[in-house]
């Protein structure tokens, strides 16, 4: 029996279509979800935030009033002037910034960008972005820092929770860590194809 003749064999004594077709209604029917741990949503996000694989850190504030505070303590840990990118967003537009060089153009080596995120999400650690007039998407690829500012109402446990966008965006994206690749020689490098740093900044209350 040739090579051919024995796999048709096989297929052919696979078992009756019904059993194939059942197991194909349990595959689709069946949502396969990995495990957590039985934590809150914001803390299940910060365990995979701060895992191996995406080199992010964060902080947490009790209000918006907070987010300078914020952005100024992780500039300064990371030995980086006051300045950044801010985008036109009013939830953060409108916060004292006194003391900070705020750019409204974003340069191609732009040190630190402020973004918004839309929502993120425990099972991998992943921030959802829409874009807009508020939500430029450019900088939050050019900039060496990205710094991301998440309401802490809008995490998820799992990706097929994720609630629709209100409105169709023009681009909608996943940010999950820092980029890296190792197309160069085997060798890992972070920021090639985007931010290098990954700061998130929580926002537990509004």
């Amino acid at each position: 029996m040739s090579a051919r003749d024995a796999i048709l064999a096989r297929l052919r004594n696979a078992g009756p279509s019904s059993d194939r077709a059942a197991e194909a209604r349990r595959l689709v029917e069946t949502v396969e979800r990995p495990h957590l741990a039985p934590a809150p949503a914001p803390e299940t996000f910060l365990q995979a935030l701060a895992g191996p694989t995406l080199f992010a850190t964060h902080d947490r504030i009790a209000s918006p009033a907070g987010i300078p505070g914020a952005v100024g303590r992780y500039l300064a840990g990371q030995a980086l002037p006051a300045a950044l990118y801010l985008p036109p967003d009013p939830f953060v537009a409108e916060r004292d910034w006194s003391g900070f060089a705020l750019h409204d153009r974003c340069a191609p080596d732009e040190p630190a960008v402020l973004a918004v995120a839309r929502a993120g999400i425990a099972e991998t650690g992943s921030l959802i972005f829409d874009t807009g007039p508020a939500a430029p998407m450019l900088p939050n690829f050019l900039g060496l820092h990205l710094i991301v500012l998440l309401r802490v109402e809008t995490i998820v446990l799992h990706l097929e929770d994720i609630p629709a966008s209100p409105a169709l965006p023009r681009a909608h994206y996943w940010v999950t860590g820092v980029s890296g690749t190792t197309d160069i020689e085997g060798q890992y490098v972070r920021g090639a194809h985007g931010p290098r740093f990954l700061h998130v900044i929580l926002l537990d209350g509004e």
